[in-house]
């Protein structure tokens, strides 16, 4: 059996997510929403740009561009697509695969247009009708990935006239139901409402699924609680770090039901030595910790959580619980990212507070044109530099080089976590 999936959907509307394809009332923030998702255990994102003009349409597109930028699952997005420069720019603003409506006359063309440029397995379809299947079957068998049925009335119709996969949109949740469609051979996955429920537990879902012999995406660990060493009272203690900064955010300690819940519901999960239970971090503050890694040290006594940290770790509301300082010997920092990082905090202090005779002022107060000539000038001076044969000079040349990206990076709002971020999309 292939791996099934759990697929949430967003509708856009003026750059902002609204609650159903015809309920266009604002919810939560977009990005905070797809954020919860990706943490959670969602599988995939299913998009709907719901725009009534070309304008919206690409506000659309420039939210998707920058949810893409902050999450680690796929997405897929549709909704006003009516030419192949619409596919175009769902797929470069960073979109694994483009839905398109089977319901609108003009899809069919599209569909094999643009298949053929960016192959099937980029095309999905949505489908609302059986009788759409009946009369396009053999394109849907050549040139889609997957179709996404609109209801789940039409699957057994479905099924008895194409091998075509499909993810289902179910309208409530019905465990019973959800087991006897997840172990169909031709179902990749299921969409509804109730998964859109940011307050539905998704690994827990999941886990109960896998137990029903459905295969999912959700943790089965290589060590079982019997491979670790524990100490005196019976725990392993486990040092959790942010998974992006690798910051050291706090300590805490696991017994078997702990260690064995953390798996089951993808949130880190302790045992308090002081009130003698089990708790869940960030139930009561929303200060949530969702797992992304868990590994054992050498001796199998410890553990290092890599999370993703909702809010502030400790109950002080620091970040980090290590923050009351002891020692600290000044050295120079040589790591590339915090040193990039340092260096672009700096001139974005300086931007918003101005010192008398700073260079980097100088440029801010030229504005804009000043900036791009400076970095225009750096750039020569690199490629003036690597014909000659002084490579210190070319070290010179690049670090002035990128001093000035990042004052332009810093007038222009961008981010060495965006930059990052795109260059690992590529």
């Amino acid at each position: 059996m292939e791996q099934k999936n759990i697929v949430a959907t967003i509708y856009l509307k003026n750059g902002c997510a609204v609650r159903s394809l015809d309920d266009h009332t604002e919810i939560q923030n977009v990005y905070s929403l797809c954020q919860i998702y990706n943490d959670s255990g969602i599988d995939k994102i299913i998009i709907f740009d719901l725009s009534d003009s070309d304008e919206e349409h690409e506000k659309n597109v420039h939210t998707i561009k920058n949810i893409n930028r902050n999450l680690e699952i796929k997405t897929c997005a549709g909704g006003n697509i009516n030419r192949l420069d619409d596919v175009k720019k769902l797929l470069y603003a960073g979109c694994v695969q483009v839905i398109l409506n089977g319901s609108k006359a003009s899809s069919s063309s599209l569909i094999e247009e643009a298949s053929a440029r960016f192959g099937k397995d980029r095309i999905l379809v949505s489908v609302s009708n059986v009788d759409y299947i009946f009369k396009n079957k053999n394109q849907l068998e050549n040139m889609i990935h997957e179709m996404y049925l609109m209801n789940d009335e039409m699957i057994d119709a479905v099924e008895n006239i194409t091998n075509v996969p499909y993810v289902v949109r179910l309208h409530e949740y019905n465990y019973t139901q959800i087991v006897e469609l997840l172990k169909r051979d031709k179902i990749r996955g299921i969409s509804g409402p109730f998964i859109n429920d940011t307050t539905r537990d998704i690994m827990q879902l999941k886990s109960a699924l896998g137990r029903e012999n459905i295969k999912m995406d959700n943790f089965a660990p290589d060590l079982l609680w019997e491979d670790l060493k524990k100490n005196s009272e019976g725990l392993v203690p486990v040092i959790v770090q942010d998974y992006k900064t690798d910051q050291v955010l706090m300590l805490a300690y696991m017994n078997e039901e702990a260690y064995n819940t953390t798996i089951n519901i993808g949130k880190m999960t302790y045992w308090s030595r002081s009130r003698n239970e089990l708790w869940t971090k960030g139930m009561t503050s929303g200060h949530l910790q969702y797992v992304k890694s868990l590994t054992a040290d050498c001796d199998y006594d410890t553990i290092l959580a890599k999370v993703s940290q909702v809010g502030a770790a400790c109950h002080t509301g620091e970040r980090s619980c290590f923050h009351n300082k002891i020692v600290k010997k000044e050295y120079i920092e040589k790591n590339p990212l915090k040193v990039f990082e340092e260096v672009y905090q700096i001139i974005s202090d300086r931007k918003e507070n101005p010192q008398e005779g700073s260079y980097t002022n100088y440029l801010f107060d030229k504005g804009i044109d000043n900036i791009l000539k400076k970095l225009g000038e750096e750039c020569t001076e690199i490629i003036l530099a690597a014909k000659g044969s002084e490579s210190e000079e070319i070290k010179y040349e690049i670090s002035d080089f990128l001093y000035h990206c990042m004052v332009l990076m810093v007038e222009k709002g961008i981010t060495w976590e965006e930059i990052t971020t795109e260059l690992a999309q590529r």
